[in-house]
């Protein structure tokens, strides 16, 4: 079995980098002759006419190594069907920008879908806060949050050259090495979707490491937050269902998985509510722009939060045995910590300025 499955998920995922690669040249070649290209504006990073539709060589290679190699089973058909609703509501963002209820309307339709067909949604909080099983409105709500939550916070991480593929890649990798070791005739076919995912985001990232010659765009970071967000929960439900000591605490290992999205996000949104501007008012606040601002190029910049998503990762696998309650306490004072380090380097950076002049 776990023979037959190391060969399938290889051979997926060679596929899909495969197709990602081959298919990016075209794309930056058909997009310039287009005039199918982003403009710098005052919040954007690079400062040349690039491309936007990257996400169409992710999506190449993920949707047609899973529909061959992966069984479509326990909700995987249904989130593919979701996946195709959101291709098309990034697409047409990355050609003609629509407005964020539309984008919203399209998150609710593919959320809608796995949830109602497949029924793919969190039933249980493993007793944190002493809550167990939830009722099944409840579940469904709180679902619906966790699926719009992570898959705007990879939307919004999207900003620097390689950060959003680097970070897909990190959270895809580690959740696809669980479905594997853990998910038995239930859940491994999960591990198919991770691997798909990874194999298009690699063959992507081969040309956009800085200098990019080609942007994820929303086509690529709303598709893979969606199909995140699946993986995360079918990852919470198969903690609860296994028994297992190393995924007792799942609801808590997601989370720190997640850590750096999730961060950057709830971080720049409670900033944005605090000074009475709309949590959707975009801005150069996010933890990407902080640390650039720092004078760190992009390429260490991508490095560095790479590398402490990966820490937190190695953290809360490592202590996972104190449970979901201590895990989530020592993610939020991580998190407080660096929003503070953020807030002094930029104050400090600010008073250097203002002596420079």
């Amino acid at each position: 079995m776990n023979t037959t499955l190391s060969i399938g998920l290889v051979l997926a995922t060679l596929w899909a980098l495969l197709i990602a690669l081959f298919a990016v040249p075209s794309i930056v070649y058909i997009a310039h002759l287009k005039n199918l290209l982003d403009a710098p504006n005052n919040r954007s990073v690079h400062v040349s006419l690039t491309p936007r539709l990257g996400g169409v060589a992710v999506l190449a290679g993920f949707f047609s190594a899973l529909t061959i190699f992966a069984p479509l089973a326990n909700g995987v058909q249904q989130l593919l069907a979701g996946c195709i609703l959101l291709f098309f509501v990034g697409l047409k963002d990355d050609l003609v920008t629509i407005s964020v209820a539309k984008k919203f309307l399209g998150q609710l339709l593919a959320t809608g879908v796995v949830m109602l067909m497949a029924d793919v949604r969190i039933t249980s909080l493993q007793g944190i806060f002493g809550i167990g099983t939830l009722p099944i409105g409840l579940s469904y709500g709180f679902t619906f949050v966790v699926i719009v939550g992570i898959t705007n916070a990879i939307n919004l991480i999207d900003g620097l050259d390689g950060l959003a593929g680097t970070i897909v890649l990190i959270i895809s990798g580690t959740l696809g090495y669980y479905f594997y070791q853990y998910g038995g005739s239930t859940y491994s076919n999960y591990a198919f979707v991770a691997a798909c995912l990874m194999g298009g985001t690699l063959g992507f990232l081969r040309y956009n490491f800085h200098k990019a010659s080609i942007f994820m765009g929303d086509t690529g970071s709303l598709v893979c937050g969606f199909i995140l967000s699946i993986l995360a929960i079918q990852f919470i439900e198969m903690g609860n269902a296994a028994g297992l000591p190393s995924l007792s605490a799942s609801p808590a290992i997601a989370l720190g998985i997640l850590f750096v999205p999730l961060f950057d996000t709830s971080r720049v949104f409670l900033l944005r509510m605090l000074a009475g501007k709309s949590p959707f008012a975009p801005d150069k606040n996010h933890v990407h722009h902080r640390v650039l601002a720092l004078g760190l190029s992009q390429i260490n910049t991508v490095l560095l939060l790479g590398l402490l998503n990966v820490l937190v990762i190695v953290f809360v696998i490592k202590f996972s045995y104190l449970g979901n309650l201590a895990l989530i306490g020592g993610l939020l004072a991580l998190g407080l910590a660096l929003s503070t380090l953020l807030g002094i380097s930029q104050e400090w950076k600010e008073r250097q300025q203002i002596v420079a002049a």
